[in-house]
């Protein structure tokens, strides 16, 4: 995995006017911090990103579990974060308010440490399917799947909505997966 550049660039300053536009009033605490917490460790990362990112050879087979709870908060690079953060503080402003604060960290925290599990069952399952072990080394980092998780979660709690997807209208049920699609597009891996 390659190291990104660190430092202030568009895609953050793009980040940090889209914040100030909704206004730090009106982010809720959890989410807030979410933000803030990401914003960090994207310019202040705890170790280079070959060193946090999740895959199966290095938490399972190396047994470094601490990829677990690092890979979700660290970012391949401002664009990533961008991307990731502009989602969070859309969904976080919804489901936090909904679900209050207390209860929103609670699932952050859980989709935080799941999601890296259910991503090392999946690589597991794609070395056994296709018989090929490098799905193994495949090494990942961003709140990507935390957000799809949260997605699916303000889906169910606001069923029959309709969602804009580069200005398309979608259902909000499947505004997910074209979401996931259109991120990977946008920014691969």
């Amino acid at each position: 995995m390659e190291r990104r550049h660190r430092g202030v660039s568009a895609g953050l300053l793009l980040l940090l006017y889209q914040i100030s536009q909704v206004g730090l009033q009106n982010i809720p605490s959890v989410t807030l911090g979410v933000l803030a917490l990401n914003i960090f460790l994207f310019l202040n990362p705890l170790r280079p990103l070959s060193e946090v990112c999740l895959s199966v050879n290095e938490a399972v087979h190396r047994k470094n579990w601490q990829r677990l709870l690092l890979a979700p908060f660290h970012h391949a690079d401002d664009w990533h974060l961008y991307y990731n953060m502009i989602s969070m503080l859309w969904k976080g402003i919804m489901l936090e308010r909904k679900l209050k604060s207390i209860w929103f960290a609670y699932i952050i925290a859980v989709f935080s440490v799941l999601i890296g599990i259910v991503y090392m069952v999946l690589e597991l399952l794609l070395v056994i399917i296709l018989d090929d072990p490098s799905y193994e080394m495949n090494c990942g980092v961003g709140f990507s799947g935390v957000l799809f998780a949260l997605k699916v979660l303000n889906n169910h709690y606001n069923p029959g909505r309709v969602s804009i997807v580069f200005g398309l209208p979608i259902a909000s049920r499947y505004a997910c997966w074209v979401e996931l699609v259109a991120i990977h597009l946008i920014s691969p891996g």
